[in-house]
């Protein structure tokens, strides 16, 4: 099952995908009683099971009066996310074009974003040039958490996830790589990813009955219809429940909590000598086109994952 949310106006109206049309399950008669756990993404989730069932039945029962044509939507973030627990260098090739840091693929670089980042399909990631001259993007395979719980052991790890999404977790480079007078690097993950529009997400939630194996899934970015990354998320240094257990150890995690889980190479600093960059090229399996420099107005970015679906986002100033 695919869930959304959709714009009437101003307003954020939740929504369920059922081929190519959007059902408005508050507009099925015969579902009124269950309105409660329809009212947003978030009521969904925290409805568990039963709120599952009932998002079934009214993709069921739905009749054409509470059905649109998915074209004529206007998607919003699929949820708006308190809290996104984000995990830095958990590809290895994508380890090996970047400038090193001390803990790079030795264990998960913990950084967060929040729901001031987030923007939806087709929203426009805004380059500041006040903030950075080198702002890049990253496809990654996104966790929503379903069920809470701490110090969640790996192998029951993936029982707290309701489904799956994509996000764009663009970056300032030029804020985020930072060298010492002795050549070392470090990373200023605050500055560098914390920011209006960093965290571009969609265009749905599938749930984890859709995705028995998050490890094998086919990522893609493509920047003006060039392929600049193509990878497995078999190729994560830390699978999806491991990353589940990691956060878990410093937090309670609860339903509507997002996890991003890393982007393999291709990235625009795989192309940045300036910022220590090399090239690799992938994991081989797709040719890539390498970045001939960083975003600029009027690109448009298309990130995609197997079995979910692309989040479309252009750039703006």
């Amino acid at each position: 099952m695919k869930i959304l949310s959709w714009l009437e106006g101003s307003e954020e109206r939740l929504g369920l995908l059922d081929g190519e049309q959007v059902v408005d399950p508050l507009r099925v008669p015969a579902l009124a009683a269950q309105a409660r756990c329809f009212g947003s993404a978030l009521a969904l989730l925290q409805a568990g099971d039963a709120g599952q069932a009932a998002a079934r039945e009214a993709i069921a029962r739905a009749p054409a009066s509470a059905r649109m044509p998915l074209a004529q939507v206007r998607l919003a973030p699929p949820l708006r996310p308190s809290t996104i627990l984000c995990s830095g260098s958990n590809y290895h090739d994508h380890n090996r074009e970047k400038a090193a840091a001390p803990t790079s693929g030795k264990e998960p670089e913990f950084f967060i974003k929040t729901a001031d980042c987030v923007i939806g399909p087709d929203a426009a990631i805004v380059l500041d040039t006040r903030l950075t001259a080198k702002l890049d993007c990253e496809t990654e395979l996104a966790i929503v958490i379903g069920r809470p719980g701490r110090h969640i052991p790996v192998e029951r790890a993936l029982e707290h996830v309701y489904g799956y999404t994509i996000v764009n977790d663009v970056t300032a480079r030029d804020r985020q790589v930072r060298r010492k007078p002795d050549g070392s690097v470090w990373y200023d993950l605050g500055r560098g990813k914390v920011f209006d529009s960093s965290a571009p997400l969609g265009p749905w939630v599938v749930t984890a009955d859709e995705i028995p194996d998050p490890q094998r899934l086919r990522l893609r970015t493509r920047i003006n219809g060039e392929l600049r990354q193509s990878a497995s998320t078999g190729n994560m240094i830390w699978s999806c429940a491991e990353l589940i257990h990691f956060f878990s150890v410093n937090l309670t995690l609860q339903p509507g909590m997002v996890i991003i889980t890393g982007t393999p190479g291709g990235t625009a600093w795989s192309t940045d000598a300036e910022l220590g960059g090399k090239w690799i090229g992938g994991d081989g399996d797709e040719p890539l086109v390498p970045a001939r420099g960083y975003l600029q107005p009027g690109d448009r970015i298309e990130c995609e994952l197997e079995g979910i679906g692309v989040l479309r986002n252009t750039v703006a100033t």
